[in-house]
């Protein structure tokens, strides 16, 4: 989908793109509304703002949608073929499936969600370091870096879409 395709795609049909790139409807609702956008810039930069802050109900919501981290999505959803797209340079590596397994089951308990990381751009080694660097942080912290993750993930998903590259 272009750009030019997206400022005409219906109403629904812009919003399903933007569930795809993170699950919550009121940021997919203005960034939709927002249409039409004059360059890719100004819809990323649309989609960066209505993303910030995104309420805690909103990160859950989006968190619930992806993945484990090594872990590759199931379906035939468009988030779920971004997400193995995204994931595609994770190291299929034994030792490194199971530290990244550990890793987010230590995550998971301490706190309470997915770890999610922009996995798009890192290594294997880049993503188990933010990984452990992470466990270390308070709750109030790392609740705000994972939201910004999910914003990353969300603009560089809704960039592939509007591209043409997703």
């Amino acid at each position: 989908m272009t750009l030019a395709e997206f400022n005409e795609a219906p109403h629904e049909q812009a919003l399903a793109q933007l569930r795809a790139c993170a699950d919550v409807e009121r940021w997919a609702v203005a960034v939709t509304e927002g249409r039409p956008y004059g360059s890719v810039a100004e819809a990323l930069e649309a989609a960066r703002t209505g993303a910030n802050p995104w309420t805690d109900e909103e990160i859950d919501a989006a968190l619930a949608r992806h993945p484990r981290i090594g872990e590759r999505a199931h379906g035939p959803g468009a988030d779920a073929s971004m997400s193995r797209r995204e994931q595609s340079g994770l190291d299929p590596d034994a030792q490194v499936q199971e530290r990244l397994r550990a890793g987010n089951v230590a995550y998971e308990e301490r706190f309470g969600h997915v770890f999610l990381i922009r996995a798009a751009g890192r290594s294997a080694d880049q993503i188990l370091a933010a990984l452990d660097e992470r466990l270390t942080h308070t709750p109030e912290t790392e609740r705000r870096i994972a939201a910004e993750q999910l914003r990353e993930i969300a603009v560089l998903r809704l960039e592939a879409i509007l591209e043409g590259t997703s």
